[in-house]
């Protein structure tokens, strides 16, 4: 994939809107290319965390042991919180289809958010957005199975 492919891939992302593009030209030059086959798990709960990765091609179901909690596709991203700590995963990701995947790890990407600030409030947003998400999911569930 070519840097350009990468940074209009970075582009279209909500954790990265608003970034400048010569900060993407770093995060793209330190993304590494993967290919995942259908039915692989790409991260296992309980496993360290150390890395996000973004969908450029394929769809990839979250799971937490059977219980599927979102399916991801081209231009989504998962694993954010990896980028913020060191936790273990919270949760599965397995390979739907054959997929393209972009791999962001934790400490070349900390180097580059030391010397941006914008990165950092769109990882936030976008955190803070999934978690309302969830809490709304949750809200419902609840609502539903009080009935």
């Amino acid at each position: 994939m070519l840097l350009v492919e990468k940074i209009f891939l970075l582009k279209s992302l909500s954790l990265f809107n608003g970034t400048s593009e010569n900060y993407l030209i770093g995060v793209a030059e330190i993304m590494k290319e993967i290919f995942i086959e259908q039915g692989q798990m790409i991260i296992k709960k309980g496993d360290a965390a150390d890395s996000m990765y973004i969908i450029h091609s394929g769809e990839v179901q979250i799971h937490d042991n059977e219980h599927k909690l979102a399916v991801f596709k081209s231009k989504d991203f998962f694993g954010e919180l990896a980028l913020l700590d060191a936790e273990s995963r919270s949760a599965s990701a397995t390979a739907i289809t054959d997929c393209y995947l972009l791999k962001l790890d934790q400490e070349p990407f900390y180097e580059l958010l030391s010397n941006n600030f914008e990165v950092t409030i769109g990882i936030i947003k976008t955190l803070c957005s999934r978690l309302r998400n969830q809490n709304q999911a949750a809200k419902d569930a609840t609502a539903i199975h009080n009935k």
